[in-house]
């Protein structure tokens, strides 16, 4: 083997080798594309509303306890009654505050006869003195005795205030429309003042719903109690059955102050209760509109991930490239949810691959069902 055919052999040699360190080269700088599902961005009309679990509460609601002692001789009403202001609920043995009443009556009418005589002769004996008839001695006197007189009235006046008083608390009535529980006493209860609880009183109509906010919705809130134009359906009851309750309610009450401990602030909307649907007590959901309401973009939820408590989307370029965009997101509506900024009508996103994608990464799509 001469000379030449050496070179000529080893030249072939180092071009293969050259040639076959750029395929392997190429095939490092050029990954596989990866296969993902995209989804077209369009408008859809939603109804926004964020829910929010809340309390039913009456708006009144008062403990009917006995303000004197003695037997329970009569119970004007039913378990679960409706009442009118001024209803008899129960009454307690009279017997004994009557005839009170009727002392102190007397008192008072014997009282009034003294002080009558007292005056009488004070006039007389101030005639007499005029004439210098009597002894100023007697006349202070019978000024003095007109006073003890009159205070002898007022004391008399007093005790049949209280006795009067007390007789009156023998019957207890409803101190305002309403509805009574079930009575916690029976005919012949010996009850003393203040003991036991005899029964409850609700009021029916309207009926107020608590809720609880964190403090970052405080600003939308207080617009919105401020607002003089509001939606009618603003705010909407969701019973635990799914079913919606047909009344809107109204916005009343903002609390005083955030909880220093749990960062939240107590509402409350008042609803109007003509059929008695609601009952005090009942837990609930409140359905509050939101800014997204009519012609939204709403993409897949499966198309958005975290990080940091942020979210993105990866949106596609025209190069069948990814680009990881921020995006704030709105009312969640069924598997959608509505995007408020950070992507426009007509961008593509990756729907389904996403795990396996990186910003800048080459894909091929397919195109997921709108």
């Amino acid at each position: 083997m001469n000379l030449s055919y050496k070179l000529v052999a080893f030249s072939a040699l180092i071009l293969a080798g050259f040639s076959c360190g750029q395929k392997q080269q190429a095939g490092q700088q050029a990954p596989a594309a990866t296969a993902v599902t995209t989804y077209t961005l369009v408008k859809k009309s939603v109804t926004g509303l964020d829910q929010y679990p809340a309390t039913l509460v009456p708006l009144n609601e008062v403990e009917i306890r006995p303000q004197i002692g003695g037997y329970i001789t009569n119970i004007y009403i039913q378990d679960g009654q409706e009442v009118k202001k001024g209803q008899k609920l129960y009454e307690i043995d009279r017997s004994k505050y009557a005839a009170t009443v009727q002392q102190a009556d007397a008192l008072v009418q014997s009282a009034e006869a003294n002080l009558a005589r007292m005056e009488k002769d004070y006039e007389r004996y101030k005639r007499l003195d005029a004439e210098d008839a009597i002894a100023k001695q007697t006349l202070d006197h019978a000024q003095t005795e007109v006073l003890n007189a009159k205070a002898q009235v007022s004391s008399a006046k007093a005790q049949y205030e209280s006795a009067s008083t007390d007789y009156n608390y023998s019957v207890l009535v409803a101190p305002f429309d309403g509805t009574v529980g079930i009575s916690q006493v029976r005919l012949g209860t010996q009850v003393s003042p203040g003991q036991p609880l005899l029964n409850t009183l609700s009021s029916n109509d309207p009926m107020a719903l608590n809720f609880v906010i964190n403090e970052r919705e405080i600003t939308r809130f207080n617009k919105i109690l401020k607002s003089e134009e509001k939606p009618d359906s603003l705010f909407r009851i969701k019973f635990s059955d799914g079913s919606v309750y047909p009344y809107n309610g109204k916005f009343t009450t903002i609390d005083r102050a955030v909880g220093r401990q749990s960062g939240t602030i107590n509402l409350r909307v008042q609803f109007p209760n003509p059929e008695r649907d609601l009952i005090a007590g009942m837990t609930v959901n409140l359905q509050v509109l939101n800014e997204d309401i009519g012609e939204q973009l709403v993409i897949p939820y499966r198309a958005v991930t975290e990080q940091m408590g942020e979210y993105f989307v990866y949106v596609v370029q025209e190069d069948n490239t990814v680009k990881q965009q921020n995006v704030i997101l709105g009312t969640q509506i069924g598997e959608g949810i509505v995007v408020r900024s950070g992507v426009q009508e007509g961008a593509k996103i990756v729907v389904s691959g996403i795990q396996k994608l990186r910003e800048g990464a080459q894909i091929t799509e397919q195109t997921a069902a709108q």
